[in-house]
């Protein structure tokens, strides 16, 4: 390609969105590499001249930082600083022909599943052998599994559909082979994660495969933690809590999105389930895994929300207490079912309510969190920060749970697991020493 210097190209991936745009991005780092081409994730060092940018489409947040993040590129481009500026992801899949015109500047467009076209630019081959083959944007001890692509659900309120496409289960042997090469990497947890993870399977073994997919990933050897992200509630397939109860290296941690727990909000956002399904379906994870931690997603603002829906929902909290919970704001997206339905409460309220459910949560976490003072973790240690090291529980995913603070005077190795006694909870995280053993 042609360049303001004789230097060789380096590419630049700035991955914004969710941990499955972050594999996305890996995938494409792993594809440039291998046709020699040198490629960075986030560099901090103004030393590429190609920048890919992996935008978010999901909620009207994402959008804005997406479009910022590519004006912030263009810019650079325009001052010399850059020779070409790519752009992929959702929001490129969704508003590929607004953004054509409203950013000219951009050299190319690409949607999410558009990967060889992407490798074109730079004289590139797809190279199929390297299916699976990634250059990890995380730590080397923990990676993120992507089982599937798309979502056959109708969320009303989720476009995720219109820039993904329908579910695709990858097979069994594909996962593993993937899930060894990231062990033969050092990577000691692995985090699965799709649209919809209970649905993994149905598409090419006519069953909910799930089960079988952790048994033959826990049979992996050196694979010490696997996490699951993203359980779609409803038809909720329990035999995944048999597995998860009879294998030690399956983290009894489930992300669950609930969005809402009031029956008019649940059929209005078209969840195909009830609060009483839902009540019932907690109690029955956690009488198949007794301690299992639950994460949530929640959200505020649906049209048609009363304040008795928040009521409910906050209620709900109190009487169930999640250990984890996570909530957006309302998002009115075109070509979604709900984008017909009157948008009326205004941004403010609509962040009045998040904060008045999450502080509802917060006491509940703190409560929590106290009653682990004194008891005794396994942890992984993830990273040193201002002379301290910050660690995960089993309890815990990547950035969006509790950390757990070390102060300790012997060194730690990133990614070694440790034991940990509780000294000290907070609303969010907890504080501990070492302890032999």
């Amino acid at each position: 390609m042609k360049t303001r210097t004789l230097k060789a190209d380096k590419v630049n991936i700035i991955t914004l969105g969710c941990s499955k745009n972050m594999v996305d991005s890996e995938a494409l780092g792993g594809q440039l590499l291998a046709n020699g081409i040198d490629v960075t994730h986030e560099n901090r060092k103004p030393d590429h001249n190609i920048v890919v940018v992996n935008t978010c489409g999901f909620i009207d947040k994402a959008k804005e930082e997406s479009v910022n993040t590519i004006l912030q590129q263009v810019e650079l481009k325009r001052r010399g600083k850059l020779d070409k500026v790519f752009v992929t992801g959702c929001l490129s899949e969704r508003y590929r022909d607004n953004l054509l015109d409203e950013i000219p500047e951009v050299d190319a467009w690409f949607g999410t599943m558009e990967l060889p076209l992407i490798l074109k630019q730079f004289n590139a081959d797809y190279k199929a052998e390297l299916v699976g083959e990634r250059l990890l944007a995380t730590p080397k001890h923990y990676a993120y599994l992507k089982i599937s692509e798309g979502c056959n659900r109708t969320c009303s309120f989720c476009a995720i559909p219109l820039m993904r496409g329908g579910h695709v289960s990858k097979t069994i042997e594909e996962v593993v082979a993937e899930a060894k090469r990231l062990v033969s990497m050092g990577v000691k947890e692995i985090m699965l994660i799709a649209q919809e993870l209970t649905y993994y399977g149905l598409d090419i073994y006519k069953k909910r495969a799930l089960p079988d997919l952790l048994k033959y990933l826990s049979d992996i050897e050196g694979l010490h933690w696997i996490r699951l992200h993203y359980a779609y509630p409803s038809k909720f397939p329990m035999e995944i809590l048999d597995v998860m109860r009879e294998r030690e290296n399956i983290c009894n941690y489930l992300d669950m999105p609930l969005q809402h727990i009031s029956d008019n909000m649940l059929k209005a956002m078209k969840r195909q389930i009830t609060r009483a399904e839902i009540t019932d379906l907690i109690a029955g994870i956690r009488d198949r895994v007794p301690g299992i931690c639950i994460r949530t997603t929640l959200i505020a603002g649906f049209p048609g929300e009363t304040r008795d829906d928040v009521e409910d929902l906050k209620q709900f909290l109190v009487d169930t207490r999640l250990d984890r919970v996570g909530i957006f704001t309302y998002s009115h997206e075109e070509n979604t079912s709900a984008f017909e339905l009157a948008d009326t409460l205004s941004s403010e309220e609509k962040e009045a309510r998040a904060q008045e459910i999450m502080e509802v949560q917060q006491e509940i976490s703190y409560e929590i969190n106290q009653e682990k003072v004194g008891k005794t973790f396994k942890v992984i240690v993830d990273k040193k920060e201002a002379g301290r090291y910050l660690a995960r529980t089993e309890f815990d995913s990547v950035e969006v749970d509790n950390e757990v603070v070390i102060t300790s005077k012997k060194a730690l190795p990133i990614g070694d697991f440790v034991n940990v006694k509780i000294t000290k909870a907070f609303d969010y995280d907890l504080e501990g020493e070492v302890i032999a053993g």
